[in-house]
């Protein structure tokens, strides 16, 4: 199963760092948080990804072509045939695709974009910019078992996004954008979609948190897998320095892997 990331957007919000690069390309740890994600779906043994670019795309591209040189141990030797020889070198077990999905393109217009990437089949997608805890082993079987076109991880957190309802055996019954004094179950990202999503997408102005997700729900083939441990989103310097510093300590619950 493939793993579709969103990272063409903007960043407007963090626009200390993003100005010079998309938002998933800042780092933290020394690493991108988009890097971060995919070591976390790695770390289930999905390791098929397919990335969702738009602003300053070339950043991400040069980035993963950089990757193996970056983490290898290397000799240039100028003295007489000029030769390059890799001595130590690690590689991630990642086949990675990015697309250059538009600069002004919706986040459903983005993930209509990769339909050719996917095929007909299920396939995963979140936010290039949300760290998590999630059981994604869990995640995929919920899905599979509830027979549904979409399931999303919903969090009780509080915050500024789109707004779930949830009704019996975790099925959504209404989706639909945040509005002043709503409760806290949000959409975390950490999805689970059939192909037959496509056919909700309309165009590149479609934003795949309205119409799509909220026609879904109405036709009760949207599902809310439930999570009640870690999520942050890295929205802000702040939410970026709350992560550093959980690195930092040690305690980072999305950080599942050996150095």
């Amino acid at each position: 199963m493939k793993v579709v990331l969103l990272a063409g957007g903007f960043g407007t919000r963090i626009s200390e760092e993003s100005h010079l690069k998309p938002k998933p390309m800042i780092e933290i740890a020394g690493k991108p948080i988009l890097w971060h994600i995919m070591k976390y779906y790695s770390s289930f043994g999905y390791n098929d990804f397919v990335i969702c670019a738009g602003y300053k795309q070339h950043v991400i591209k040069e980035w993963f072509a950089d990757y193996y040189l970056h983490n290898s141990d290397i000799t240039f030797d100028f003295t007489s045939k000029n030769e390059m020889t890799v001595h130590k070198n690690f590689a991630e077990p990642w086949k990675v695709t990015i697309v250059d999905t538009g600069l002004n393109t919706m986040t459903g217009g983005r993930i209509k974009r990769i339909k050719k990437y996917v095929g007909n089949e299920p396939f995963m997608l979140t936010y290039g910019d949300g760290v998590c805890d999630v059981d994604i082993k869990s995640l995929v079987e919920f899905h599979k078992k509830q027979g549904k076109i979409a399931t999303l991880t919903a969090v009780n957190i509080g915050q500024r996004f789109g707004v779930l309802e949830v009704g019996k055996e975790g099925v959504v019954e209404t989706f639909r954008e945040k509005s002043e004094g709503d409760g806290s179950l949000i959409n975390a990202g950490y999805m689970v979609l059939n192909p037959e999503i496509f056919e909700y997408i309309e165009n590149d102005s479609t934003i795949f948190e309205r119409e799509p997700l909220e026609e879904v729900a109405k036709n009760g083939e949207l599902n809310a897998f439930m999570h009640k441990g870690f999520w942050q989103c890295m929205d802000t310097k702040r939410d970026m320095e709350k992560l550093e510093q959980l690195l930092a300590d040690g305690v980072a619950p999305w950080k599942v892997w050996e150095d």
